[in-house]
């Protein structure tokens, strides 16, 4: 069974810690083609032509990049008191009780942490925007975020357990998880550090993803993975890294699923030799790729 959370209804956001504010700023504005939404000391928040009102949150920071949070939406602020119930049963902590939030969106917020450190903010009520401008080769939303994690079934199981995730695919290498109709929210990647794999930014066509690749190796970061089409949630992509060592995905196509999808094992999702996709036309992730992709850690709270 691969079910719609009851807790949560979407990704959000990221915030991240980042040692240098203004280049963070103008690589993701004037080349990652994200919008700057808001202002506070120290931080600015980025929006993509979507609802939400920022995509990411960059803080200034140290002298490496770290993830503060990833951010989700809940269906209501009573789970929020749920999911602070079940933390403490499953093993994690909150760290800021159900409370105002004092970002610029607004709302009602809960930060928790995972029994391995991992942080997430859980926001109700937040201000949403009602004049949507989708624009070619411009992110409309989050897509996804993985989170590498050095023991996968505890992962998957404080998902499960704790914000009502449900798993849509398993490969040998990675589980999916899902909170709506898409394939997957995050993934948990199977290695031996807890860092954050990679975020994806959801582009509104195949031709964004590729122009987007084009306008990244212009501005000097090469493809390090793609272009291609993955197995689990069929959706195309383009991998960077960015500044700081933040690797990066344009994507495109993801797969909508409901209770009806059968759940994949990794017996599912073999290759024939020489593909890493279903088009069988990109190499593997680069060595820069797999390195960077260890690199960003939570931040330590």
């Amino acid at each position: 069974m691969s079910h719609a959370s009851s807790r949560i209804s979407a990704l959000r956001s990221a915030a991240l810690n980042v040692p240098d504010l203004q280049l963070a700023e103008d690589f993701f504005t004037r080349t990652w083609h994200l919008t700057v939404a808001d202002r506070a000391p120290g931080v600015v928040y980025l929006r993509g032509t979507g609802q939400d009102h920022h995509l990411l949150a960059l803080h200034q920071g140290g002298e490496h990049a770290q993830i503060k949070h990833i951010s989700l939406r809940a269906h209501s602020e009573s789970a929020l008191h749920e999911a602070a119930t079940l933390v403490v049963q499953h093993g994690g902590r909150v760290v800021k009780p159900v409370s105002p939030s004092a970002e610029p969106a607004g709302g009602t917020s809960l930060t928790i942490a995972d029994p391995h450190g991992r942080i997430f903010e859980l926001v109700f009520g937040d201000a949403l925007r009602t004049t949507l401008t989708e624009a070619a080769d411009h992110p409309i939303r989050l897509a996804h975020v993985v989170l590498n994690t050095h023991d996968v079934p505890a992962s998957q199981e404080f998902l499960a357990q704790v914000l009502d995730f449900s798993l849509s695919d398993r490969t040998k290498i990675m589980a999916f998880m899902r909170c709506n109709s898409d394939h997957h929210s995050i993934a948990l990647g199977d290695t031996d550090n807890d860092a954050l794999n990679h975020i994806a930014f959801l582009m509104p066509d195949l031709e964004s993803v590729m122009r987007g690749g084009g306008r990244m190796r212009d501005a000097g970061y090469g493809i390090e993975w793609g272009p291609g089409r993955h197995g689990p949630g069929n959706n195309a992509f383009n991998y960077f890294v960015g500044p700081f060592d933040l690797v990066i995905e344009y994507t495109a196509d993801v797969q909508q699923i409901d209770d009806s999808y059968k759940v994949g094992q990794p017996s599912d999702w073999k290759w024939p030799e020489g593909r890493v996709d279903h088009w069988g036309i990109s190499q593997p992730p680069s060595a820069k790729l797999k390195e960077a992709q260890r690199a960003v850690l939570f931040e330590n709270v």
